[in-house]
Parts: structure tokens; sequence; C-alpha cells
């Protein structure tokens, strides 16, 4: 007889307490993680974060039960997965962020939105950096965004150091 996994069995809604550089205030975050070895305190960032921890997706991280928070909190990351998030907001008066995030997309970068000027885009390890950075600069230049790389990978930082 197979065992049916649900998603509530699979998944943990894990509270993220840090000091943001975005809105330069201790910030609190609740984000979805995969559980992997959850006896241990083991779990993998399922979301992408909104307000720039030093975590991204699919990096493996420990967590444990608070008791003034009353709920599961991240404690470190423990494994990075190579992965780099940047935070993006439209400076554009009257610019539809959706436009950003489709080209985005279609260079096989997932985003999250928060409001109608503001996400957080997820670069996978696989990606060269270096060409999402030049479209980045370019749209920045031309004062359609502002943006910021809070988690940014070593595998990027190197990208960026290629020719």
């Amino acid at each position: 007889m197979q065992t049916v996994v649900s998603e509530e069995d699979k998944y943990e809604k894990i509270l993220f307490r840090y000091h943001s550089n975005v809105l330069d205030e201790v910030t609190v975050e609740t984000m979805w993680a995969e559980k992997i070895e959850p006896e241990n305190g083991i779990y993998k960032l399922d979301s992408i974060p909104f307000y720039g921890p030093l975590i991204a997706t699919d990096d493996e991280f420990f967590a444990e039960y608070d008791e003034s928070e009353q709920r599961l909190t991240y404690r470190k990351t423990t494994k990075h997965s190579g992965n780099s998030i940047v935070l993006i907001l439209i400076s554009k008066e009257g610019f539809d962020k959706e436009i950003i995030r489709e080209e985005f997309k279609s260079l096989n970068c997932k985003s999250e939105g928060l409001n109608d000027s503001y996400f957080s885009m997820e670069i996978l390890k696989s990606i060269n950096y270096k060409t999402i950075q030049e479209r980045l600069e370019e749209l920045e230049k031309e004062g359609i965004i502002e943006y910021s790389e809070p988690c940014l990978s070593e595998k990027h930082r190197t990208d960026l150091t290629k020719e």
C-alpha cells in the first residue's frame, strides 16, 4: 500500500527574523520550507524572500522552535544552493512591473510580487548572472528600476568576473 504525503506534511512555514538592509530595520518574514530532516531541524527554503535575508531558494537551513516566537524559527544556513535573490523596485511612475517580471521569467528567473512596484526574483545557479545583471543595469540607467543584490551566491559573483 502506497502512502500519500500531503503538501501539509511535506512543507512547514518558518519564521525568519533578520536585519533588512532594504528596510533598514529588523524584519520578520514567514516563508515556506520543505521538510528535509525535521527531526534534526533541517529544512530547504521553498519561497523567494522579500526583504533581503542572507538566504536563497533551495538553501538548506537549521530551524528550531522558539518559545518567544511560538513557532519554528530560522537559525542558520547549513548548505547553500548556489541560487541568488535580487530585489527590484519599479521607480518609474505608472510603469507596469509585470512587463519586467515577464521579461525575466523568459530568462528563467521566477519572481514574487509584493505590491505594484516591488518584487523579489530568484536567479538559479545554472543561469549566467552576468547577462541578468547587464539587463538590470540597463533598466536602472533608463530610470525604470532600482535593484539590490542582498543574497548573491559565490557562483554568481564569479559569473561577474568572467569576460
